[in-house]
């Protein structure tokens, strides 16, 4: 899981800052699944709430970009 986060969350900045923000909100979108994984084991386990609000927020937003690039 920990190299998930690290190699598609890299991988997604580094193709938008190539300036491949298509590709980027891709990699970014798969990333999120890790984040999402990661911040609801946080919730749980240690109650950390706020890291699963702001994953949730964030995955939201590439969601909306990746529509925003390949669908409309």
């Amino acid at each position: 899981m920990q190299a998930g986060l690290l190699i598609f969350t890299a991988g997604g900045f580094l193709l938008t800052g190539l300036k491949l923000p298509q590709y980027g909100l891709i990699v970014n979108l798969v990333a999120g699944v890790f984040w999402l994984y990661a911040s609801y084991r946080a919730w749980k386990e240690a109650d950390q709430y706020g890291i699963m609000i702001n994953t949730v927020i964030v995955t939201g937003v590439v969601i909306y970009g990746v529509l925003n690039y390949w669908v409309f």
